[in-house]
């Protein structure tokens, strides 16, 4: 498991509007203990994109990387893991700035 620590959400613009929906980035510092595989002392934070539609929402994606390097972990989260991601993106997506 992981706790999160901090985030950004951003709306991701469409300006050719071939996007079904309305796209969220978000940017989620996470720790996790030293026993994890998922450890690194750069630290981590996945990136995630939350798709919101008319009667559905949900995430579409994330990946996971290394703060310091900038570096692409190819790790795959627990079930339980995506769904905390998933709810937390729920709960904070209206917080975006939609300039």
């Amino acid at each position: 498991m992981f706790t999160i620590t901090s985030y950004t959400v951003e709306v991701i613009k469409d300006p050719f509007g071939i996007l079904t929906g309305r796209r969220y980035e978000f940017l989620i510092d996470i720790e996790v203990e030293e026993d994890d595989e998922l450890y690194s002392e750069s630290g981590l934070y996945i990136r995630a994109i939350y798709n919101v539609e008319e009667g559905k929402s949900g995430l579409l994606k994330y990946e996971l990387y290394e703060k310091t390097t900038q570096l692409y972990l190819d790790f795959e989260l627990e079930d339980d893991e995506v769904a905390e991601v998933d709810a937390f993106c729920k709960a904070h997506v209206l917080e975006a700035d939609d300039e």
